[in-house]
């Protein structure tokens, strides 16, 4: 920890380590904290009453930290959950190393076992700092009431600077009982890298000698608030771009020059460009897997120009001819600046190569027979929600539609668990980003299998009158797995049979909320319409075939020139 100025006054009222805490999380600004007490951490839940904080008690506390990370991804503040010692810690796992796995700015508060007990077995003790160390960007054990301002001002700093990630700070029960009269403060170091205007030079060379340019953009643009930055580059320079999932909307998903989603269920056009491109632009993007297919074979007649804030990114999976590490914002503007006082760029016949696949390969919506065909319905919920839409979306096949077909304007209208691919963040993530924009149509996109996995906050979105809207597509089954146990398993479907699901429908009403079936497509303007008009929160049980699998897809271990089209 680093402290700044001591201040100590005789006269100063001395404060519980708590009630410190609380006045900490107040003078930062936050507004909202997701959590759920126990006994480790009641005395800080005695000092939240009266507080400003907008305290939200969640049914588990994967839910809170689901939330608290929708709500950052929404907001682009922090986000703050609490949970007690022991268990209530530990369920706080899952939803920190999503929040690490994304880079999501998020403070995580625990309580602890008095210190005089630790180490000792104690009842609900657990050493939180050790489970999680692999999952934070940094942990903080707080020792001393007087430190407590200065370890939430550091926790937080450190959440949202660079490249953000989650903050642990366990305090024990005897530093949020203890008072003091002290407060250390944290000096905030000014430790952003600055832009090599060098390599910027250099990257705008690349650029310039490129025949089949393409930006490969990742969602640290959307956390670098770098969006505008990138579109005004896109629009001076016409390259087009292909996006990975964290980042579908940073261009709208509809522009011109957007080919779509790269990757295991990106389109085909992306796909294709990526593969036959002379220069990658990755901007914020990390080579992830199941972006780049078979590494060795992706892009592989390409130069890499990398632009990331995290060193460590930069020629991790592939080699960069041309690194800037740095804020995004900053690299892209001056790279624009540059490119705006050359010459235009000879690109106009790969414009229009990209641009004629996009067209020629578009989706069709047009699936024969009666049932609900789920990417139709998805893409017409996020056209009649327009640009106020923000899909919070649970992973599976679902949430690959709803990437694939869903419009997105704005990079914080798509909110997933991309790289954890956490089953049950749908709800919870709704429920977050619909707090954090009370003025967003925020529509959680679920299957029935992650649906059941936090099912309990409908008791969250009764209570607290959240008028989140949910659409949920039942296929009876874990889809995505039953689509590779039928592709690559030889159809040996082994436990993805979910057929005893429950009535949702009558679930959802024993929550007190509105609820509805669809399980025909003339049902479904309808049914979006009822969804979309409902005063508070509503769900939609969508009905599809269980057969239907999400296409296009590229096989495990090949290229993603190899991409499989389904019936």
């Amino acid at each position: 920890m680093t402290a700044a100025a001591f201040k100590s006054s005789a006269e100063a009222v001395p404060q519980s380590g708590a009630r410190l805490l609380v006045s900490t999380l107040e003078r930062l600004g936050v507004e909202v904290v997701f959590g759920y007490p126990g006994g480790a951490i009641m005395p800080v839940y005695d000092a939240l009453a009266g507080s400003k904080l907008k305290h939200i008690l969640v049914r588990h506390e994967q839910g809170a930290a689901f939330a608290a990370d929708a709500y950052a991804r929404k907001s682009g503040k922090v986000g703050v959950c609490m949970a007690t010692s022991g268990p209530g810690a530990t369920n706080l796992i899952t939803g920190i190393a999503n929040a690490l796995m994304d880079s999501v700015p998020m403070v995580c508060i625990t309580g602890n076992v008095a210190q005089g007990l630790m180490g000792t077995d104690a009842f609900q003790e657990i050493d939180i700092l050790g489970v999680t160390l692999p999952i934070v960007k940094h942990s903080i054990l707080v020792r001393s009431a007087a430190d407590v301002p200065a370890a939430i001002e550091e926790a937080f700093h450190i959440a949202a600077s660079g490249r953000p990630g989650p903050v642990l700070v366990d305090l024990p029960k005897d530093v949020q009982f203890a008072t003091t009269s002290d407060d250390y403060g944290f000096h905030i170091p000014n430790d952003t890298p600055r832009i090599d205007h060098d390599a910027v030079a250099a990257a705008e060379a690349a650029i310039r000698a490129a025949k089949k340019p393409l930006v490969y953009i990742g969602g640290g643009v959307k956390i670098g608030r770098a969006t505008e930055a990138l579109r005004a580059f896109v629009a001076a320079t016409g390259i087009p771009q292909v996006s990975t999932l964290n980042a579908l909307g940073t261009i709208p998903t509809d522009a011109p020059g957007m080919l779509g989603m790269l990757g295991m269920h990106g389109t085909r056009a992306a796909n294709h460009a990526v593969q036959d491109s002379d220069l990658l632009i990755v901007v914020g993007a990390r080579f992830d897997d199941r972006a780049t297919g078979k590494l060795a074979e992706f892009a592989p007649n390409a130069r890499i120009v990398h632009f990331d804030i995290d060193a460590s990114e930069v020629g991790k999976l592939r080699a960069a001819n041309v690194a800037v590490v740095g804020e995004l914002k900053d690299g892209i503007e001056a790279l624009t600046a540059r490119m705006a006082g050359g010459p235009a760029l000879d690109i106009q016949p790969w414009v229009d190569e990209c641009v004629d696949a996009a067209r020629t390969s578009a989706y069709r919506y047009d699936a024969p027979g009666e049932g609900v065909y789920a990417p139709a319905l998805l893409k017409e919920v996020s056209e009649a929600a327009g640009d106020a839409f923000v899909a919070a979306c649970d992973v599976g096949q679902h949430q690959m539609w709803a990437a694939m077909h869903c419009r997105f304007s704005k990079p914080e209208a798509h909110i997933t668990s991309g790289g954890l691919g956490a089953m049950g963040f749908g709800l919870p993530a709704g429920i977050g980003a619909k707090l954090a924009d009370p003025s967003a149509t925020v529509v959680t996109i679920a299957g029935d299998g992650g649906f059941m996995m936090n099912i309990q906050e409908l008791a969250t979105l009764k209570r607290y009158g959240i008028p989140l809207k949910i659409v949920l597509i039942d296929n009876s089954s874990l889809g995505l797995v039953r689509q590779w146990q039928e592709l690559f398993f030889a159809e040996n479907y082994s436990e993805i049979d979910l057929s005893d699901n429950p009535d949702f429908v009558k679930v959802a009403e024993a929550f007190g909320i509105e609820a509805f079936r669809i399980d025909r497509r003339d049902q479904v303007s309808d049914g979006i319409q009822r969804l979309l008009a409902a005063d508070g929160p509503c769900l939609a049980h969508v009905v599809i075939d269980p057969r239907d699998n999400v296409w296009p897809l590229v096989p495990p271990g090949k290229s993603n020139a190899e991409m499989m089209e389904g019936s």
